[in-house]
């Protein structure tokens, strides 16, 4: 039986990959995102490539739109033996100038969204011996200025990582990745110049690219790491080597 995995921020960059990787070996893809156009088109050109993916509106700062996905996939015999929490949501400024808006929503997307995956799927998560990747950051490990939200959630993914991995053992593995400068949307508005200083950073000398990251998170949830739980892989090329 083809095991389904669902990717929540799968329309795009790291998401993105991490679909089309799953894809690639076989799986069941559900391309779940807030931008439900954009994920449509990405299950849209998995399914062009010969995978099977289809696309889900889903909020993870909201409990009902995760029940909302459960029950679709539930009707459809597609509930999920794979999840990975990839969604993030950032804006930059000191703590001072962060609107309470602006914190609670980051730490909801980046965080509680963890929170509420195991909420919503820890049955068929266990009932499948599945496993569980979460998204965390460098900013979890190094300060960058103008990111405590951010930073926060990333750093709380870690330790909720390593709490979930011994609430759902033996039956549910529970690791996470920590990228560092990866080629994604959130870099589109950073010049040559700012680029090539953050390249100065990182020991292998150039940013990583989104499909580098998705094979570390389908390694975490194959078979090849069947003894691997409660960890975090490093997808920075060096960089918290050098900051």
């Amino acid at each position: 039986m083809t095991r389904t995995a669902l990717i929540t921020g799968g329309a795009h960059g790291i998401g993105k990959a991490t679909a089309e990787r799953f894809a690639g070996a076989g799986y069941d893809l559900v391309v779940s995102d807030i931008d439900l156009a954009a994920a449509k088109d990405t299950a849209a050109q998995i399914c062009a490539d010969g995978g099977r993916a289809t696309a889900a509106y889903l909020d993870v700062a909201r409990a009902e739109s995760w029940l909302d996905l459960r029950r679709v996939l539930a009707s459809e015999e597609r509930l999920p033996a794979v999840l990975v929490n990839n969604a993030y949501n950032i804006a930059i400024a000191p703590a001072h100038e962060l609107s309470e808006e602006s914190w609670n929503l980051q730490i909801s997307v980046g965080l509680s969204s963890v929170y509420r995956s195991l909420l919503t799927f820890h049955d068929c998560l266990t009932a499948q011996q599945g496993c569980v990747v979460n998204v965390s950051s460098v900013h979890a490990l190094a300060a960058w200025a103008g990111r405590p939200a951010y930073a926060g959630a990333k750093g709380g993914v870690l330790s909720l990582t390593r709490q979930l991995s011994l609430d759902y053992a033996p039956e549910v593995r529970v690791n996470a990745v920590v990228p560092g400068a990866i080629v994604t949307r959130a870099w589109d508005g950073v010049d040559d110049p700012g680029r090539r200083e953050q390249e100065g950073h990182i020991s292998l000398a150039r940013f990583g690219q989104a499909s580098e990251v998705a094979s570390a998170i389908f390694f975490l949830a194959s078979s090849e790491a069947s003894y691997i739980t409660g960890t975090s892989i490093l997808v920075d090329g060096g960089l918290t080597s050098t900051v």
